[in-house]
């Protein structure tokens, strides 16, 4: 995602429990395979690999404090135990009223309000924690692929939602779900078509 330039950061630590989401979904898959990795490292390489990482957040009404970024990060600290996170306030919109403020955030393209089906809700159906976002089994098949160099990372906000969309009205949800290894090699030949080519990262060969 492409951040606005707000020259020397300024990080803080804050508890994970307050960090808003502004997305519905992740994939869950992902968010298991981060989370193990992040199990694995000791406590100096975690802390330099978060420094590294800290969360984009806006503030918002009543001085919350939503994340734009990193949700799956976010999800696969508290799965393997974390309870605080740093982060970089990118904008601060606490004078927004907020009624008003969804609509700034979506007008920024600093929200996704769509569910696992990929349909576009209500403002009020984003979750308000991170632990309450629901699993989005495209969204791991999207990431997938992309590690696979089917597609290159992008900075359009949302990009592998973009994919999952893509793929999910190509593969049937329930192979994704139980045979997901199988459901990736249709998956990388659906990546390599012209009819993906308007996609973030898109190119020809698909690898």
């Amino acid at each position: 995602m492409l951040l606005p330039n707000l020259g020397t950061p300024v990080f803080h630590t804050v508890s994970i429990a307050d960090l808003r989401p502004t997305q519905m979904t992740v994939g869950r898959r992902e968010v298991e395979s981060r989370a193990a990795r992040l199990e694995m490292m000791a406590r100096d390489e975690r802390n330099r690999y978060l420094a590294k990482h800290a969360i984009p957040v806006v503030k918002g009404p009543k001085g919350r404090l939503f994340a734009i970024d990193r949700h799956h990060l976010l999800a696969a600290l508290l799965m393997a135990g974390a309870r605080e996170v740093p982060v970089r306030p990118v904008f601060d919109f606490r004078d927004i009223d907020n009624g008003a403020f969804f609509e700034v955030m979506d007008s920024l393209g600093l929200l996704h309000p769509f569910d696992d089906e990929g349909c576009r809700r209500e403002y009020d159906d984003i979750p308000p924690r991170i632990d309450d976002m629901i699993d989005d089994p495209f969204r791991s098949l999207a990431g997938a692929l992309r590690r696979e160099g089917a597609y290159s990372k992008d900075r359009t906000p949302f990009s592998e939602f973009l994919w999952a969309d893509f793929l999910r009205r190509r593969i049937e949800r329930v192979k994704v779900e139980t045979q997901f290894e199988t459901a990736l090699a249709p998956a990388l030949e659906l990546a390599g078509r012209s009819e993906a080519r308007d996609l973030p990262g898109w190119h020809a060969n698909g690898a």
